[in-house]
């Protein structure tokens, strides 16, 4: 998430509790409670939001620490098969051909 983002979702978490603020005195609730009903809407509402997400990303293997550890295994291996000589490289590729067969 860029810097950007988080201001344009912090401004719109402000800005929606501003509009419960406003129509729930709108609707006659006193100013006191309209501000305890939107805090609670709004932490509420964020507390289960950001769970969904969480859970979510947890879910699918989104997270960060599951990323990173994708990308260094990948580097790891790349780095160990880019030290390969041609002929260990060529090697490890005939015990790959002899397995195949007998894994159908």
């Amino acid at each position: 998430m860029r810097r950007i983002d988080a201001l344009v979702i912090g401004l719109g978490i402000f800005i929606a509790g501003g509009l419960a603020y406003v129509g729930l005195q709108l609707v006659g609730v006193d100013s006191q409670q309209a501000g305890i009903w939107s805090q609670a809407v709004l932490v509420v509402i964020g507390l289960i939001g950001w769970v969904s997400t969480y859970v979510y990303r947890a879910v699918n293997n989104n997270m960060t620490y599951h990323q990173q550890r994708e990308d260094y295994e990948q580097a790891f291996f790349q780095k160990r098969l880019d030290e390969l000589t041609p002929e260990e490289l060529a090697k490890i590729q005939a015990e790959i051909e002899q397995e195949k067969p007998s894994q159908m």
